[in-house]
């Protein structure tokens, strides 16, 4: 019997453009745009600048562009500055119930190696949806049904870039051309390069940026030293000292990762985001809105309690006093608290944009005495539906005494409530617009979302190397 490993690789190998469901095809190009915008947008961060400046220092062969860097650097920097910016402003997609942020590490590991070898669109696509598939199915596996949550997650792991890892290193083992064998030692190898810790989600630190950027960095590297002839246990994932034993104690779904392999995909159904948040506040961001689009002031509510499922109260809730008083925009996009009071007073993009996470607004005064109305709590009906959906029921009391509430059960971008094609070239537009200016911004759109016809993706990415404000 193969192991998971070898399965996985075999699959990867065998899934070529043409093995794959239009479905499929389509939304990696969607996923390509999206995780580039938020790349573009990111570049004016501090983080994006270190990053960008540590990987210029380190020197080397010129083989791939990052965005935002005029010249090509080595394929694995190229993915460490790419997906450290796909992650960094946190408005990258979502896989539920698995609840990790895929196209940030599987699409710039993706890129660097096409670029770096002269694929073809046709084949970076073949190679991002086997990576996003391999991904998600991984998160997949630690999820527990019985407590309807994500034990990476729960034990302080960030399966985004544990699983992102693996997912990158079998899309760069593909686009290297290494057989099924190569790319289940190039998974092998992933494995003991993948980590990731999410404290900084509670208490602060910009060391959650790069979590995207260094497993991609990672990917890469394993992909290249697999395919020098170093090698990995066949059994890196379900054996005693394997991968499942050493995150998960054990506890995992191997039906997960290989039911349905290649015949049911996942790639579609994860969850583009329409705010620049975390996903966990969606859900009262939409009920924000709404409770706007009522009527509802703000100056008029008295208490507001943002009832969500119990899991992700530690998160957007815990500790309530530094949730109520963020003290970057960074803070602020994990903040319950702060994303119901913005959503409340109106924002941009698509309902809450870019622009409505600044440091100057995370500590303004009256956005403080309005977050310090806030509560954030369990709720049962959120916590039945989690992780499958990020739901949130907000509770308004006004000073009259009144109540009024608004639930929202299912988030916005999923399969049940998709952006269309035209909120997703917008979201791109917002991104990425005020930097790439009008003529670059629609050609590298109409490149990407015709990626099938492009003979190589160098000149695509090239074309954000350079950027300006405007």
């Amino acid at each position: 019997m193969s192991t998971l490993a070898e399965r996985l690789g075999a699959f990867a190998v065998e899934h070529d453009y043409d093995r794959l469901p239009d479905e499929v095809r389509a939304s990696v190009c969607q996923r390509a745009l999206d995780t580039l915008g938020i790349a573009v947008a990111a570049t004016r961060l501090d983080t994006s600048a270190a990053v960008r400046d540590y990987a210029v220092a380190q020197g080397g062969r010129a083989e791939a562009h990052a965005v935002g860097v005029a010249e090509p650097l080595p394929a694995e920097l190229a993915a460490l500055v790419n997906g450290t910016l796909a992650h960094s402003l946190d408005y990258d997609d979502t896989h539920l119930p698995s609840v990790l942020h895929p196209s940030a590490t599987v699409v710039p590991a993706a890129l660097a190696v096409g670029e770096a070898t002269g694929r073809d669109g046709r084949e970076v696509i073949a190679a991002i949806a086997v990576g996003l598939e391999i991904c998600v199915r991984l998160g997949m596996a630690g999820y527990d049904e019985a407590e309807r949550n994500n034990t990476y997650f729960d034990r302080g792991q960030h399966a985004t870039s544990i699983c992102g890892t693996i997912g990158g290193a079998a899309a760069a083992a593909r686009l290297l051309g290494l057989s099924a064998e190569g790319v289940t030692h190039a998974i092998g190898l992933a494995v003991s390069m993948a980590g990731g810790v999410i404290e900084a989600n509670r208490t602060g630190g910009t060391v959650k940026r790069i979590h995207c950027g260094w497993a991609a960095h990672a990917a890469v590297s394993a992909a290249r030293l697999a395919q020098h002839g170093i090698t990995g246990p066949p059994t890196v994932l379900e054996g005693r000292f394997g991968f499942f034993r050493a995150y998960l104690d054990g506890h995992y779904d191997a039906k997960a990762i290989v039911a349905g392999l290649g015949e049911r995909w996942e790639v579609p159904k994860i969850f583009f985001k329409p705010y620049p948040a975390n996903h966990f506040t969606h859900a009262g961001i939409d009920a924000g809105l709404a409770l706007r689009e009522r009527g509802v002031s703000l100056d008029d509510v008295a208490e507001l309690e943002l009832g969500v499922a119990e899991p992700t109260v530690r998160t957007i809730g815990e500790p309530i006093d530094a949730k109520r008083a963020p003290k970057t925009g960074y803070q602020a996009q994990f903040s319950g608290p702060y994303t119901v009071v913005a959503a409340m007073l109106g924002g941009g993009g698509l309902g809450l944009g870019l622009g409505d996470f600044t440091d100057e607004l995370a500590t303004d005064g009256e956005r403080r005495r309005h977050m310090a109305k806030v509560s954030v709590a369990g709720r049962a009906e959120c916590s039945e539906i989690f992780p499958h959906q990020f739901p949130a029921v907000l509770t308004v009391r006004l000073n009259d005494g009144s109540e009024l509430e608004e639930a929202v059960m299912s988030n916005r971008g999923g399969p049940e409530r998709p952006l269309s094609d035209r909120e997703l070239e917008l979201k791109f537009a917002d991104n990425a617009g005020r930097l790439l200016g009008e003529s670059k911004l629609r050609q590298v759109q109409e490149n990407v979302l015709s990626l099938e016809r492009q003979d190589a993706i160098e000149p695509t990415i090239s074309l954000m190397t350079r950027l300006e404000e405007g």
